[in-house]
């Protein structure tokens, strides 16, 4: 029987990275309601956010603001409400990630 060790050892730097920690976080702080990383849902995929403020040095504090207090009409008409159960270290983590997903 091969040793599971390299496989345990594998599967431990996957959970924990960065990106899966983030993605949890995303999770916990319901962010993934509205939002998904490849895809539309009600507001748009984290990857096209990615893509649209790639370059834009003020992307970051532009973006950590709208988590926490919410915004309108940049994706369309559906307003981003303002996410109180953020923290604005949190929302800075979040946006750090996904504008990482380019």
């Amino acid at each position: 029987m091969k040793s599971l060790l390299p496989v345990i050892v594998a599967a431990a730097a996957v959970v924990s990275t960065p990106a899966f920690a983030n993605l949890e976080l995303a999770q916990k702080k319901n962010c993934l309601a509205c939002h998904a990383v490849d895809k539309k849902l009600v507001g748009p995929a984290y990857q096209e956010v990615a893509k649209k403020y790639a370059g834009d040095k003020t992307a970051e504090a532009k973006l950590t603001e709208k988590v926490m207090k919410g915004g309108a009409g940049v994706w369309g008409p559906v307003p981003m409400p303002a996410n109180p159960q953020v923290s604005a270290d949190e929302a800075k983590t979040l946006v750090k990630w996904v504008l990482s997903l380019k």
